[in-house]
């Protein structure tokens, strides 16, 4: 039994509509405030659902603990006491698959105070 390659020639008269590139992005939001982190993620995906994109997401990363212990007396003297503060920091991704044009509309939206937006392109 012999195989034929197949013609990778188009037929006559098709002709290849121009697509725009389709990327990979991914938009890493950073907050302490996890009610704003959690309604920013939710609108960009709306956002992104509405433009009929695929999208995954948000994954919801380990939280950061950064804690600092310090002594209460200003002397050094009396008995050993310490004051403990912490801030946690929390961290979404939602990845997106579209063209670059559609991602500057959907991060247009008005973004809460105290969240980071990092976007990447692959």
């Amino acid at each position: 039994m012999s195989y034929v390659a197949k013609n990778s020639a188009q037929k006559p008269g098709l002709e290849e509509q121009a697509q725009p590139k389709i990327h990979r992005i991914r938009i890493t939001l950073t907050s302490r405030n996890v009610k704003n982190l959690e309604k920013v993620s939710a609108d960009l995906i709306q956002r992104a659902k509405d433009k009929q994109l695929k999208v995954k997401g948000p994954v919801r990363l380990p939280t950061k603990v950064l804690r600092i212990t310090t002594r209460k007396s200003p002397c050094g003297n009396g008995s050993e006491t310490f004051d403990k503060f912490e801030m946690r920091i929390h961290k979404r991704l939602i990845d997106l698959h579209s063209p670059s044009e559609i991602v500057k509309q959907i991060t247009s939206i008005s973004i809460e105070p105290g969240v980071e937006v990092e976007v990447t392109i692959a």
